[in-house]
C-alpha cells in the first residue's frame, strides 16, 4: 500500500530512501557533465572515424545496459543496426554471465561495453573475444576494474564511469594516495540498485559521443549540455520538497500505487523510455507494469482494459462479507508522447484516450516540454524515473 503522506514529507522520504536513489534522480543532470568530461579526457571528441560500422553490439548487466541499448537503438534509427548481446548464465549475478558474438561480427563492427561494476568475468571474456575477431571495442565501466584493465589491454579504449558527485570518491582510481578499500566499499554502496537513476546517464553519454562522431546519431557535446541543464529543470520539478499537487512525479506514483500500469507510448524515444519505465518499476518497487507502442498497444491490450487485470473470481459467494477483501488491481493506462500535443503530426494518442475511457479506465498523460530529441527523451526519462522511486519509497521500498 502506498503511504500518500509520506510524499509530502520531505525529511521522512530522506529517511526512507536507505539506496539514495533520490539522490541519484537529482543528481542525473552532473553525471551528465562529468560524463561528457571523461569522454573528452579519452578523446572521443577528437575522433575522426575512416566510416561507420556495420553494426553496433552492445553488451552489459542488469537494467542500465539494458535500456542503454533500446536507447541507441532508437537514436540510431535505420542509420546502422545496434543489436544488444543478451547474457547467458547459471545465475543472475555478474561471474555467471557470459556474453558471445554473433558469428558474423567482425573487423568492420563496433562492441560498445556498458557496465556500472566492471568485475565481470564474462565481459573481459567478450572483449578478448572482440579483439580476436578485429572488432572495435569501446567500453564504459569504473576505473581500474578488471574489464577496464581487459579492454585497454587488448587495444580497445575505455571511458571510466561518471560516479555519483555527492557519493562515491570522484577519481579516486586515478589517485594513488586514496584508500582503495573505502573507496570500493562506497562504489558498491553509491550502485547499488544497477537500474537506479543516474547510473543510466553515466553509462549512456559517452557512448552517445562515440556514435556522434562516427555519424550514426547527433548528440554533440553542446546539446549534451542542454540536456544536462534540462535534468537539472526537471530534477526542481519533481524534487522531494516540491509537493504532491505540483509535482508530476509525485502525481504519476500516486495515480500507480493501486494500478496495473499500461505504459502506451508514441515515438522512438517514448518507447525506450516506457520500457524503461516498466523495467525500474519492477525492479526499485516490485511493481509489474507493461508497456507497448501505439497504435499496436490499443488490440494488444484491450482485453485487458475490458476485464480484471488480478485475474479474481467474484463468483465464488456472493453474500460474502467483502470488508476484509484486498482492493482489486484495476487497469490504468500512462500515455507517453515525445513530442507536445500541438506538435502536430500523425497520432493515435485521440484513439487511445478514446478506448480507455470507453472501458472507464483513468489515462495518466506525460510528455515533453519543447526542445530537441535529445532533450524530451531526457525530459521523460527524469519524470518516470522520480515517479519510480516516489512508488518504491512510498511504498516501503526505499531499503
Amino acid at each position: 500500500m502506498l503511504d500518500e503522506s509520506l510524499l509530502d514529507a520531505p525529511e521522512a522520504l530522506a529517511r526512507a530512501d536507505r539506496r539514495g536513489l533520490l539522490r541519484g534522480a537529482a543528481e542525473a543532470g552532473a553525471r551528465v557533465r562529468t560524463a561528457i568530461r571523461h569522454a573528452t579526457e579519452a578523446g572521443l571528441t577528437e575522433l575522426k572515424p575512416d566510416g561507420r560500422p556495420r553494426a553496433v553490439l552492445v553488451a552489459g548487466p542488469g537494467t542500465a545496459a539494458l535500456c542503454v541499448a533500446d536507447l541507441l537503438d532508437g537514436l540510431a534509427g535505420t542509420g546502422c543496426p545496434v543489436i544488444r548481446l543478451a547474457p547467458t548464465g547459471v545465475a543472475p549475478a555478474g561471474g555467471a554471465l557470459r556474453w558471445a558474438l554473433p558469428g558474423w561480427a567482425g573487423p568492420v563492427d563496433l562492441l560498445l561495453i556498458a557496465t556500472p561494476d566492471g568485475t565481470e568475468p564474462g565481459l573481459s571474456l567478450l572483449a578478448d573475444q572482440a579483439y580476436r575477431r578485429g572488432c572495435t571495442v569501446v567500453a564504459v565501466a569504473p576505473a581500474r576494474t578488471p574489464i577496464a584493465e581487459s579492454v585497454d589491454g587488448s587495444h580497445g579504449l575505455t571511458v571510466p564511469m561518471a560516479t555519483s558527485p555527492y557519493g562515491a570518491f570522484e577519481g579516486a582510481h586515478d589517485d594513488a594516495d586514496r584508500d582503495s578499500a573505502s573507496y570500493e566499499a562506497r562504489r558498491v554502496e553509491d550502485e547499488a540498485a544497477p537500474g537506479a537513476p543516474g547510473t543510466l546517464w553515466a553509462l549512456l553519454v559517452p557512448l552517445l559521443v562515440l556514435l556522434d562522431r562516427t555519424g550514426l546519431l547527433v548528440a554533440p557535446v553542446d546539446t549534451l549540455q542542454k540536456v544536462a541543464d534540462r535534468l537539472d529543470r526537471v530534477a526542481e520539478r519533481c524534487g522531494p520538497a516540491v509537493a504532491t499537487y505540483g509535482n508530476p512525479a509525485k502525481t504519476l506514483a500516486a495515480e500507480l500505487a493501486d494500478a496495473l500500469p499500461l505504459i502506451w507510448t508514441e515515438g522512438r524515444s517514448a518507447a525506450a523510455t516506457g520500457r524503461r519505465f516498466a523495467a525500474i518499476l519492477a525492479e526499485l518497487s516490485g511493481h509489474a507494469a507493461l508497456a507497448a507502442e501505439l497504435p499496436e498497444a490499443l488490440p494488444a491490450h484491450g482485453a485487458l482494459l475490458a476485464g480484471n487485470p488480478a485475474g479474481g473470481d467474484d463468483t465464488d459467494d456472493f453474500f460474502r462479507d467483502r470488508v476484509d477483501d484486498p482492493a482489486a488491481l484495476r487497469a490504468r493506462v500512462v500515455l507517453l508522447r515525445d513530442r507536445p500535443a500541438d506538435a502536430g503530426g500523425l497520432t493515435a494518442a485521440p484513439a487511445a484516450r478514446e478506448l480507455a475511457h470507453g472501458h472507464d479506465i483513468a489515462v495518466s498523460e506525460l510528455e515533453p516540454e519543447d526542445g530537441d530529441e535529445l532533450e524530451a527523451l531526457a525530459d521523460l526519462i527524469a519524470v518516470t524515473d522520480f515517479a519510480a522511486v516516489y512508488l518504491a519509497l512510498a511504498s516501503g521500498d526505499g531499503s
